[in-house]
């Protein structure tokens, strides 16, 4: 977590106007709901329930996401369907009542998957000529023509496959840890497993193996792998990197388990292209009385070239644009500007997150906080800060207002990668918080479209953002 002792800038300030009768209220426990009581005579009560009213009663999200996974289910960075979702974007600010729309330049990384993807079961004979369920992982070298023959090892962490280097070296090096189950954030067992993603290609590399197999970073159990962004060292040749599906680990360690040779033959074309042009798309509710102080409500535009992205990030996209659309269309002009601005770029390279900061450099100091929403179309269920204390509990208090929504929990530490780069210039970070049970069921995987996202839902969590952001722009 990172240090909030200077982070408090005069527009930050304001924040601790949010509600002046809670002054002395304690900070909340980061493990805990915030208290349920609330101040009745709060005067926001009526526009947070108009917010809600308003976003129940319609179907504009749900239709909102539906047009974008169909104009652009696969819009990674640098493809035509990144270029089709840039478009998408502008017209769907403009018909939702945002100002002032504009496409912000930010050059970026082309990585395309190709059409050859296989990875089969060469050895042994008992269970040759099978195919486990595979996909290239994102920035990955294709094989050489014709394919990589070699036999593989299985590691269950980079200590055992150090200590096993020498089994490794001209083999294909296959990491097997699992999330762990037990745990009740599926972000932390993400976060206790990913490593083999990101970095087990060059700790494969190091050792002299051939290819990197990683598990699907998914609590569920089924046949479709997961993607994700992996990285190499100009130290080390680049080796071939996939993802398999967990029904496909869980065969290929029982194959392992038996104790003979396990020869695997894996092909792939893909290949990475010269960096190109795109953009962020920044639309606003321009303030009514100081318009120059900003709260910014990020999600990112590009996703992965699997599934059509309706939960990473297309529901992100939507919450925001919707939040802003049920302002404007409700008269609720706050004092300060709420921006949207849906980056490029999050999945494999974060270009649109540093490009915001170094194109606005000048008005960072007059952000009053920036919220980022990339965790799921499903269930809100409240939201994480950086914010010193003092901010945080005036945070606080407004998210109290969504209780009987299910979505007044307040957690200390959020943000999210598209706003990190904001953070050393002392804004307040924010992030929206859904349930988060199931996501991991779809990030990244063929799984993740349209069908899987709840209208209600992703309605809640738009009025959701919605309300806070006019907390945090309507304080005196």
């Amino acid at each position: 977590m990172r240090p909030h002792a200077d982070r408090v800038r005069p527009t930050a300030a304001a924040l601790l106007c949010l509600v002046t009768a809670c002054a002395t209220e304690p900070t909340v426990d980061a493990a805990a709901p915030a208290p349920i009581a609330q101040e009745p005579d709060d005067p926001r009560r009526a526009t947070v329930e108009r917010i809600f009213a308003g976003a129940l009663a319609s179907t504009r999200a749900h239709a909102t996401l539906t047009e974008l996974c169909r104009v652009a289910p696969k819009r990674l960075s640098g493809s035509p369907g990144a270029e089709r979702a840039v478009a998408w974007a502008a017209d769907a600010m403009r018909a939702a009542g945002l100002e002032n729309v504009r496409l912000e330049p930010v050059r970026v990384p082309r990585w395309e998957r190709g059409e050859v993807e296989r990875l089969v079961i060469v050895a042994p004979e008992s269970a040759g000529g099978g195919e486990l369920a595979t996909c290239a992982l994102g920035g990955s070298v294709a094989t050489p023509a014709g394919g990589l023959e070699a036999e593989v090892v299985r590691v269950t962490s980079f200590e055992e496959l150090s200590a096993r280097a020498s089994e490794a070296r001209g083999r294909f090096v296959f990491f097997d840890r699992p999330m762990d189950p037990a745990l009740a954030d599926p972000f932390e067992a993400y976060g206790g497993a990913v490593s083999q993603r990101s970095r087990g290609p060059v700790e494969a590399a190091r050792v002299g193996a051939v290819g990197a197999i990683v598990r699907s970073m998914t609590l569920a159990l089924d046949d479709h792998p997961h993607t994700g962004a992996t990285r190499y060292d100009d130290a080390f040749t680049s080796v071939p990197a996939v993802a398999i599906s967990t029904l496909a680990a869980q065969s290929l360690a029982g194959l392992i388990a038996t104790g003979g040779a396990v020869k695997l033959r894996l092909e792939l074309d893909c290949r990475t292209l010269p960096d190109i042009e795109s953009a962020n798309v920044v639309g606003e509710l321009r303030g009514r009385e100081i318009p120059e102080e900003i709260v910014l409500l990020g999600a990112h535009l590009d996703a992965w070239d699997v599934g059509s992205g309706a939960h990473d990030d297309g529901a992100g996209c939507v919450h925001v644009i919707e939040a802003v659309r049920l302002l404007a269309e409700l008269g609720l002009r706050p004092r300060r500007t709420v921006r949207v601005c849906l980056f490029m770029n999050e999945e494999n390279g974060l270009r649109g997150g540093l490009a915001y900061r170094d194109a606005h450099l000048a008005e960072l100091p007059r952000h009053v906080l920036a919220l980022e929403t990339d965790r799921g179309g499903f269930t809100p269920r409240g939201f994480g800060t950086d914010a010193p204390p003092e901010v945080f509990a005036r945070l606080e208090a407004s998210t109290r207002l969504l209780h009987a929504y299910g979505a007044g929990l307040l957690v200390k530490g959020g943000g999210g990668a598209d706003i990190s780069p904001l953070a050393e210039h002392g804004v307040v970070l924010c992030e929206y918080v859904p349930d988060a049970a199931r996501y991991f069921d779809v990030h990244h995987a063929e799984t993740d479209v349209i069908e899987a996202v709840h209208p209600r839902e992703l309605a809640l969590g738009a009025a959701a953002i919605a309300a806070f952001a006019w907390c945090a722009a309507e304080a005196q």
